[in-house]
């Protein structure tokens, strides 16, 4: 296994045509199991009453960013599970901002996570991942809680949160019970960010880059710190049990669809599928969800996952 990652990281190495940047190969490492903490609640329940839904802010761990926010339909039905990740280049964002998100998906009928993580000025890479695998591990332990099937669900991300949930998708040999992972707009490739924020006049890049540089603790691809920027490439730990994945991405975006396309290429390779759409323009993460039909296109792919 290990002689295969290897393998598989040099090729991605190639793909991406980082001359100028040198790596020493690494195999992903498995981590102990994440923390499944009991809830914590923040507030108390906020109902709309008989047939309504129900909210209410729970801790996932004891830094103050390790929340969710809980919206679900206490009817007594088990249903499936959305978890949601904000964007903010790592560094900033709030759930609060996807609240609107939130409820769209409650009132389809689903039992909705949105989370709040640790930020990179918070802990560097991987802090980012482990806490939304322990959220996820504390919905799935407390499951009746709020009348959720802990082995159906998909995690969306946009941006940043993109690349949390990619990486959740291809954290070790699949994760139990994740059906799916979307992405709007998510950067697939910190090394790619990385590269293509050097020579550029796109302030957007270069700010890319600079989060990227933060996100792994303030040092960039080489010696040491190889082994964090490999960990934070998603593609490098595909395995043949990681969730099929849907991307989108705006044509003339500062986070292009390239990015997926490797993604696209690697998961190809043992069998899982992946999904990259385009849209035209250059409209990024939840302006981009907004544009027209593509919200629809993700929840039509949602139902066909997860029901």
């Amino acid at each position: 296994m290990g002689e295969r990652k290897a393998v598989r990281t040099a090729v991605c190495v190639g793909a991406l045509a980082l001359a100028a940047v040198v790596l020493t190969p690494v195999a992903a490492t498995a981590t102990a199991k994440e923390p499944t903490p009991a809830p914590t609640v923040s507030n108390p329940v906020d109902s709309e009453g008989i047939g309504g839904l129900s909210t209410e802010t729970v801790a996932y761990g004891s830094h103050r960013r390790q929340q969710m926010d809980v919206w679900w339909t206490p009817d007594g039905m088990q249903r499936p599970g959305v978890f949601l990740i904000h964007g903010g280049w790592w560094s900033s964002g709030d759930k609060r901002y996807m609240k609107e998100i939130t409820r769209s998906y409650a009132d389809l009928g689903y039992t909705v996570f949105n989370l709040n993580y640790r930020l990179s000025g918070d802990a560097a890479w991987p802090a980012q991942r482990t806490d939304a695998l322990a959220a996820i591990a504390a919905a799935r332990k407390h499951a009746e809680r709020w009348a959720f099937d802990p082995n159906n669900y998909v995690v969306v991300g946009f941006s940043a949160g993109g690349h949390i949930a990619a990486a959740v998708g291809t954290y070790g040999d699949g994760i139990s019970g994740l059906k799916g992972v979307v992405g709007l707009s998510p950067i697939i490739s910190p090394l790619r960010a990385y590269t293509d924020g050097a020579n550029t006049t796109d302030r957007s890049k270069r700010k890319l880059r600079d989060s990227a540089i933060r996100l792994a603790g303030g040092c960039e691809p080489k010696g040491k710190c190889s082994r964090v920027w490999a960990s934070m490439e998603v593609a490098w730990h595909a395995s043949a049990h990681d969730a099929p994945m849907l991307t989108i991405h705006a044509q003339d975006e500062f986070v292009p669809p390239v990015q997926s396309q490797l993604l696209k290429q690697m998961l190809g390779q043992v069998g899982v599928p992946v999904t990259v759409v385009t849209q035209p323009g250059a409209n990024h993460s939840a302006p981009l969800y907004r544009e027209p039909g593509v919200a629809e296109r993700v929840q039509a792919w949602i139902v066909e996952r997860i029901g």
